[in-house]
């Protein structure tokens, strides 16, 4: 599915490069390489915040779950 998101945002950038090649605007900068590029570049962006997401998620949230259970074992006694 995430391939799927940013192949459209491939293409949806390369339509852009058509529609302002038709009414006649142009940018230097903007080309079907440098869409490939960014493609890239936000597809590793996602992956790197989905990571460390996870990685906070499984050090400090498990940390606090461990932390309110012992609690509450301590509490019953």
């Amino acid at each position: 599915m995430k391939k799927d998101i940013f192949t459209l945002l491939g293409g949806f950038l390369t339509a852009l490069l058509f529609f302002f090649g038709t009414i006649g605007v142009s940018f230097d900068w903007f080309t079907t390489e440098s869409i490939n590029a960014f493609v890239i570049v936000v597809s590793a962006f996602a992956a790197l915040a989905v990571n460390i997401y996870a990685v906070w998620k499984n050090t400090h949230v498990s940390m606090y779950f461990k932390q309110l259970i012992r609690k509450k074992k301590s509490q019953k006694k």
